[in-house]
């Protein structure tokens, strides 16, 4: 890995003595529903600090269309979910996890109607859908596509009651405080009205996930810069399957706009993936046709449009019917006809795009990582719940079960420490650099654009080389500087990250779920193991 980026243990210089401290029991850092569900079940025995670096309902949570999975229904099993995940998994998903998972999913589901999310019904029940890789009907939906917003929304309003529970928005967490013996002890922020602050905690719960910015097509939120992976990296924590990226196979493509999700849920109500000729393509690739698993779907049109020469294929959806998809799909229906598209009777344009990041902080069940005092969940984590494909809707399942269980490890820990916190003092001290400033905008846009060229649905060793030589050289002149606001800590932190995406993905000579290489189009079960690594001084070390 490119030196770089192993110099700097902190983005600034800074001394702890002067700067203002805020002490709190638990600190989480995010507010999709993964840190919501943690600070909610930390509150109930420590004080909660949550920091967001936007609005708290700017997150991968509030975007997500899809639903929630869990077993529902007679006839479908815990057993049957738990195959349907470590089939999508490829050989590297964790079954105790797994089980772990799919196992409290009903509880979750009935816990979260109970508290006032609105799920959709069907003859008095719990209504319930189907999408791809799922052997049963199990998804379940609040508002048809709104069931992030609906969740999002209804956790934030229970968050905002709670009286152990402050929220800080627009408060950047610069990097992770560590202790002489490596523990975290809280975070360097910046809040766009008090500037730099330490905020001291007993244990810290990363839950800032979504990377999809470092792409130049995804359906993420700009918010979705890959922070806390890379604050986590600098702090030494260790990380996990960081090749692993999940690219959606349906974004609505329209030229000069950005993308919007259209939901795997369209497709799991019938909607057909047809070319410009009108040929329904999906049978020619997999047998399970449009409900085929999210990364063969992805790389069926990619190979699809590259052999017809176009930019994008088409979601067929006059046969659902106008009036059942606007009911369906109310949010979808909105999206299209904005761009002048009637999704009843119009064909809806595609194109896939960077869509959940599968690799992340290494964590155990309960959120654990590798440093003391840290703890993680959702997105930011990586538990081997996914492997190396996630399964459709396990994701907000995830925020919800393992939110939970790290919320309420990191209370019982910091309930257990007697000491009350203090400041202590530490310091910061970076080199001054005379290098050429480059243009900040630029390098994002132009790292967007190769990662999605060359460490996107389609990698090569030979392209994935040149990218880290690229990148390498982009760090040179944008790590080595110190900036003092969070557009530029953004940029070192989509550098730092992509960084570590293209060295795994260089490194994992096979194809594997999400990642197809075309120099090595076979699976290897040599390769059926997670690639770990974290960073020492000024050394990458990876397992």
């Amino acid at each position: 890995m490119d030196e770089p980026y192993l110099q700097r243990r902190y983005l600034l210089s800074f001394d702890s003595r002067d700067i203002g401290h805020i002490f709190t029991d638990v600190l989480v850092v995010g507010t999709g529903a993964a840190g919501l569900r943690a600070a909610l079940a930390a509150a109930d025995d420590a004080q909660v600090l949550i920091l967001t670096k936007g609005a708290p309902d700017q997150s991968n949570t509030y975007h997500a269309q899809g639903g929630i999975a869990a077993v529902m229904a007679d006839g479908d099993s815990i057993e049957a979910h738990i195959s349907d995940t470590l089939a999508c998994a490829v050989g590297l998903g964790n079954e105790e996890i797994i089980r772990q998972m799919v196992s409290q999913a009903p509880g979750a589901i009935a816990e979260m109607i109970e508290w006032g999310l609105p799920a959709d019904t069907e003859d008095g029940k719990v209504a319930l859908g189907r999408e791809g890789a799922h052997s049963a009907d199990r998804i379940v939906h609040a508002h048809g596509d709104a069931t992030g917003k609906h969740l999002s929304d209804m956790l934030i309003a229970r968050a905002k009651d709670h009286e152990n529970i402050k929220i800080f928005d627009n408060c950047f967490v610069i990097d992770l405080i560590t202790n002489d013996d490596g523990a975290v002890v809280g975070a360097i922020t910046f809040h766009s009205r008090y500037g730099l602050q330490m905020v001291w905690a007993k244990q810290t719960i990363l839950a800032a996930g979504g990377a999809g910015m470092l792409w130049r097509e995804t359906s993420n939120p700009p918010c979705s810069t890959a922070d806390a992976v890379a604050i986590a990296f600098r702090a030494g924590a260790e990380l996990a399957e960081m090749e692993m990226m999940q690219f959606h196979p349906t974004t609505l493509y329209v030229a000069g706009a950005t993308r919007a999700l259209i939901s795997e849920a369209v497709r799991g109500e019938g909607a057909y993936l047809i070319d410009r000729d009108g040929y329904r393509f999906m049978g020619d690739y997999h047998a399970g046709g449009e409900l085929a698993p999210r990364d063969v779907v992805s790389r069926a049109i990619a190979a699809h449009t590259a052999k017809t020469g176009s930019t994008h294929v088409f979601l067929d959806v006059s046969h659902i019917g106008v009036e059942r998809f606007k009911r369906r799909f109310p949010q979808i229906y909105q999206l299209c006809a904005d761009f002048d598209i009637n999704a009843g009777t119009d064909l809806i344009p595609v194109r896939p795009a960077a869509h959940y990041m599968i690799g992340g902080v290494k964590a155990d069940g309960d959120g654990r990582t590798s440093l003391p005092g840290l703890w993680t969940c959702g997105e930011a984590a990586c538990t081997g719940l996914h492997g190396a494909n996630r399964l459709a809707s396990n994701s907000l399942l995830e925020t919800l079960v393992a939110g939970k269980a790290a919320g309420l490890g990191a209370a019982a820990e910091a309930e257990k420490s007697n000491t009350k916190l203090t400041a202590r003092r530490i310091t910061s001290a970076n080199p001054h650099s005379d290098r050429t400033a480059l243009d900040l905008a630029d390098i994002r846009n132009s790292l967007r654009s190769i990662m999605w060229r060359n460490a996107g649905i389609v990698r090569s060793g030979a392209r994935l080389t040149e990218t880290k030589e690229i990148i390498g050289f982009w760090g040179r002149y944008v790590m080595d500087k110190e900036f003092f606001d969070p557009a530029g800590w953004e940029v070192q932190n989509m550098l730092t990250a992509s960084m570590l995406v293209v060295e795994c993905a260089f490194r994992r000579t096979e194809t594997r779920g999400v990642h197809y290489r075309k120099d090595f189009p076979e699976t290897d079960p040599a390769w059926a193991r997670r690639q770990i690594l974290r960073r020492t001084e000024q050394q990458l070390v990876v397992m």
